[in-house]
């Protein structure tokens, strides 16, 4: 499992952010001038069936997306389904420029198709609809020396980065969501964030401290507020400690500090509805006037953290995050709730805490749990009590799952679901999930 683990990082980020060695290429070709091309890759296929219970409430009110893709009222949703896991399936190729001046310089670029059928119409008019579900997810450049390495390009951005990429559904299932003709959802909104792949620059030293590593990227900024259409003159930043160490006892462990910070102007368009909320936790309505924070300055701001260690095929993990601004499943997405309905930021917090054992190099079992957070705010509330709209309050999920290496490149994973939806209106809805797939690795 270690090549396999090492690949997957190696597919979603760059080398510089990984606990472990960069991904070992199945096959090089090399010119007589020093350049070298190599590919690596994933090709994985998961069926999957849940059985998802119907929102748990006789009021109808506006709610938050659901994401275990039963938004309905009256009727539990049952759903077979073929497709890629939380990773889609990679073919990626990878270029290295001759060693001049002590820099080693690399291109990487990483195409993400999934295997579903394309995204014309529901899925029972998709059966022939073959077109590619393709995702340039990553197009970078780096160089690397004894001075550090700097990336250039589209790559996996640095907030919550690790996070995900140390959850052990990274190469499975997870969490299955409406996903449709894309991914399944892993832990995503369910015990951590989606970081998202972003055009960036960024510095990593080298270790200034066995083992240790800081990095620091600026990247596109996005829209903070639910409106959009923010004033984005400003980049985003992020920034990440890390510690990864293997001692000479053969235990390993590693730990992590990231962060994210970006600043924008709220748009003045958009009115809002000035109700009062009262002391006995009633509402008086309003009218629609401006917006009072119409032009101020709107902040999105996070940290994320992690600890895991392990020993003799025992490893522990437990992480987590928090902010405002950030988002119920992706970071720093306007559109999911990352504002409420008078432009306030939103806090959100979640951990993720996972334990697995190597048995042996052919079976490997797992299990974790992961809750995302969001808390209502004084606008919340006023929806909520006027009955036009009810805020997610926590998404949660549990994984059992086994895992079969057939062979140094092929294995079978075989897993088991729960998940749970609740909005701060005390409406809920549960799913029982299962998951069975191969994967294949080059």
């Amino acid at each position: 499992m270690k090549k396999r683990t090492t690949l997957a990082l190696g597919l979603c980020m760059a080398a510089s952010l990984t606990a472990t060695n960069p991904a070992s290429a199945a096959f090089t070709v090399g010119g007589e001038n020093g350049w070298q091309l190599s590919t690596d890759g994933i090709v994985d296929v998961f069926a999957t069936y849940h059985t998802t219970t119907r929102i748990k409430s006789a009021d109808a009110t506006n709610r938050g997306i659901a994401w275990l893709d039963n938004n309905t009222f009256d009727e539990t949703n049952q759903r077979f389904g073929i497709g890629v896991g939380l990773l889609p399936s990679v073919v990626a190729f990878n270029i290295k420029a001759p060693t001049t001046n002590g820099i080693d310089s690399t291109v990487r670029v990483g195409i993400y198709p999934s295997i579903q059928n394309g995204n014309q119409g529901g899925p029972s008019n998709r059966r022939f609809s073959v077109g590619g579900n393709i995702d340039f997810r990553e197009m970078f450049y780096t160089a690397k020396g004894k001075y550090g390495e700097f990336l250039a390009g589209r790559a996996l951005n640095l907030y919550q980065g690790k996070n995900i990429l140390t959850d052990m559904t990274l190469l499975t299932a997870g969490t299955v969501g409406a996903r449709d003709n894309t991914v399944t959802l892993g832990h995503i909104g369910f015990g951590y964030l989606y970081t998202g792949f972003g055009p960036q620059m960024r510095y990593t030293t080298p270790e200034f401290l066995p083992g240790t590593k800081f990095a620091i990227a600026i990247g596109e900024p996005y829209n903070i507020s639910s409106e959009g259409g923010d004033k984005t003159n400003l980049p985003r930043v992020e920034a990440e400690l890390s510690y990864a160490q293997t001692y000479k006892s053969g235990a390993k462990a590693q730990a992590w500090l990231s962060g994210i910070y970006q600043r924008s102007t709220r748009k003045t368009s958009d009115n809002v509805t000035a109700a009062t909320l009262n002391l006995d936790g009633t509402t008086t309505p309003g009218s629609s006037v401006p917006n009072p924070r119409a032009g101020d300055h709107l902040e999105s701001i996070g940290g994320a953290y992690g600890i895991g260690g392990g020993y003799k095929g025992v490893e522990l993990l437990f992480s987590g995050y928090g902010g405002r601004g950030l988002g119920m499943v992706s970071a720093q997405d306007g559109t999911l709730g990352s504002t409420d309905s008078a432009g306030q930021a939103r806090l959100f917090w979640g951990f993720l805490a996972q334990a697995t054992y190597q048995i042996n190099p052919t079976w490997k079992v797992g299990i974790n749990y992961g809750q995302s957070r969001l808390e209502e705010t004084d606008q919340d509330t006023i929806d909520r009590n006027n009955g036009t709209y009810a805020a997610a309050k926590k998404q949660e999920s549990g994984v059992f799952s086994v895992t079969y290496n057939l062979n140094s490149f092929t294995q079978f994973v075989a897993e088991y679901i729960l998940a749970r939806q609740t909005w701060h209106d005390g409406a809920h809805q549960t799913s029982n999930q299962f998951a069975f797939g191969t994967m294949f690795y080059w």
